[in-house]
């Protein structure tokens, strides 16, 4: 891949979204808001405990579907925005553009602060696996010490429909769907990081 992920980070770190005239904050080719993560952390966690163990994962499987959806549409207002061709443009490789994308997307998903995440391998339009080091839903640990299951939803939705935008077998917007991802490791049940295996369901 040919993207320098820290001069990247650090140039999208620049960026400070702020709001228009009617209070709404438009960047990187969408509308964004500035929630704190302990909002959507909560919001997961009480349909989860809602839910009970007998519909655990009837609740986590809507959740990450919810992530998925976002990160599926998001994602593609992020790499055809303008902020993303001005930064990340450059630094792509066509030889390797799709895989330049997926490392740019994530990338910017850790400028934002909603994860430090980073590809680890990645096998073309096969599997992908991913290492974050944080990322918000952690925080979940703090208010549910006796969690099992790991927590990362909203991580594990967007890592399989960035693959999607990458590597779907149909193009924008009908190609979700064709990824899966597995979560092997948890910072929330006390992994040192967190661990994702996206690959075709």
């Amino acid at each position: 891949m040919a993207i320098d992920r820290t001069s990247a980070i650090a140039e999208l770190a620049k960026i400070e979204p702020t709001a228009n005239e009617e209070g709404l904050i438009p960047a990187f080719g969408l509308l964004i808001q500035q929630l704190p993560a302990s909002f959507w952390n909560n919001f997961s966690d009480k349909i989860i405990q809602a839910a009970g163990e007998d519909l655990y994962e009837s609740a986590a499987g809507l959740l990450e579907n919810a992530g998925s959806e976002c990160g599926y549409h998001t994602g593609w207002g992020i790499i055809n925005s303008y902020e993303f061709k001005a930064i990340i443009g450059p630094m792509i490789n066509p030889e390797s553009a799709k895989e330049d994308l997926l490392e740019g997307a994530f990338a910017v998903v850790t400028a934002f602060g909603w994860a430090n995440i980073a590809i680890t391998e990645l096998i073309p339009g096969e599997k992908m696996i991913l290492k974050a080091t944080d990322y918000y839903e952690a925080d979940i640990k703090k208010n549910a010490p006796s969690l099992k299951q790991p927590f990362a939803l909203m991580l594990k939705g967007i890592s399989r429909a960035f693959m999607d935008i990458a590597y779907g077998d149909a193009e924008y917007p009908n190609g979700l769907g064709k990824f899966k991802c597995e979560q092997t490791k948890a910072i929330e049940l006390g992994d040192p990081y967190g661990e994702f295996i996206v690959t075709r369901a």
